[in-house]
């Protein structure tokens, strides 16, 4: 898990470079609950390039949400509209805006948005919309699965005829323990037990308690139930990572459950989809997405090693998205490229 920051403008590179008049833009969005992230970038004129390859006029990131099923229609209109205006300093022609958000899962889901979103941005001729599973894979590959683990956690893999499939994603309540909340939640729940002298003591205590600045585990009672939301609970998340690695084997047996959580989330997503061929050995890429996976590095070569001892092909892909080393706009590069592959679509028929 990241470090909250302050909204960041991020130079792509080619803001000085003013464009031609008949040169598109197409803009990248990747709608959280609690952050958003923006990229503007050039619709290619000939051969659809890779995610990272795109042109990127520059790109944007807010710890505030945009996704209206999270944070209300009012915040993220404003979230949206400043994202942009700040993301798309060089825009001369807005052709398509393609966002990635969760909650987005059949086509009813789709139109809302879709509507939603025309009303906020009416000059824009072209609004796509997914889930933002869909605009992460996006980013790394164009087919294969990708695992997501951030303050949530979701596995999604899809083909190319079309074919599609996820696992978890359900939230907390419902089981996301490979998620920085459902780590963060298993370290409270130890902490208890070993406050009740159910299970034995752990260092998850001390570090914990301070970051909070509490002096006894009961004030976590208290804490916890007086706001649930996920990203609140998710930033505990980095003191399981540092408490393992120092040895701790709570902390460490939290994790790889976590692993285990994340591997069988993708072996579901593979076998539904037979992305490693009727034998197992097809070569397949596994992207990986988040804040989890980005601090703790480990967890997801963990991920890959159980992947692998079913299917001995899969290869991790890590997204080469990155407009700055502060802020991580890799989904949005995704959005971005959707974008620019529907519009291409759009031209050839």
């Amino acid at each position: 898990m990241k470090t909250k920051r302050s909204d960041d403008d991020i130079d792509g590179g080619n803001d000085e470079k003013m464009l031609k008049m008949e040169e598109m833009v197409v803009l990248g969005v990747d709608g959280g609950g609690t952050s958003t992230r923006c990229v503007c970038a050039v619709l290619p004129k000939r051969d659809l390039v890779a995610p990272h390859k795109l042109q990127v006029l520059g790109g944007y990131f807010c710890n505030n949400g945009c996704n209206p099923n999270s944070v209300g229609e009012t915040k993220a209109h404003e979230t949206l509209k400043s994202a942009l205006a700040r993301s798309g300093k060089q825009v001369l022609d807005v052709r398509a805006m393609c966002l990635g958000v969760s909650g987005v899962d059949n086509a009813t889901d789709v139109g809302k948005m879709k509507q939603w979103l025309s009303t906020i941005f009416p000059d824009i001729e072209h609004l796509y919309v997914f889930n933002d599973a869909v605009v992460a894979l996006a980013s790394g590959a164009e087919y294969g699965c990708v695992l997501i683990s951030g303050i949530g956690c979701i596995a999604y893999g899809c083909t190319a005829d079309g074919r599609w499939a996820r696992a978890a994603g359900l939230g907390p309540l419902l089981g996301d323990r490979g998620s920085g909340c459902g780590i963060a939640t298993e370290a409270v729940m130890a902490i208890l037990k070993a406050h009740d002298g159910r299970v034995p003591e752990t260092k998850l205590e001390e570090a914990i308690l301070e970051l909070l600045k509490f002096s006894s585990p009961d004030n976590l009672v208290g804490w916890i139930y007086e706001d649930s939301s996920w990203a609140r609970i998710a930033r505990l998340a980095p003191q399981v990572f540092s408490v393992a690695k120092a040895g701790d084997v709570v902390a460490q047996g939290i994790l790889d459950d976590a692993v285990t959580e994340l591997a069988a989330s993708v072996k579901a997503v593979v076998k539904k989809l037979a992305l490693g061929g009727e034998d197992g050995m097809a070569l397949f890429a596994v992207v990986l997405v988040g804040g989890v996976l980005d601090s703790a590095v480990e967890i997801g070569e963990k991920v890959l090693t159980n992947v692998m001892e079913a299917y001995l092909n899969a290869s991790i892909v890590k997204p080469q998205c990155r407009l700055s080393k502060r802020a991580c706009v890799k989904p949005a590069y995704g959005a971005a490229w959707l974008a620019c592959k529907k519009e291409r679509e759009r031209k050839q028929n």
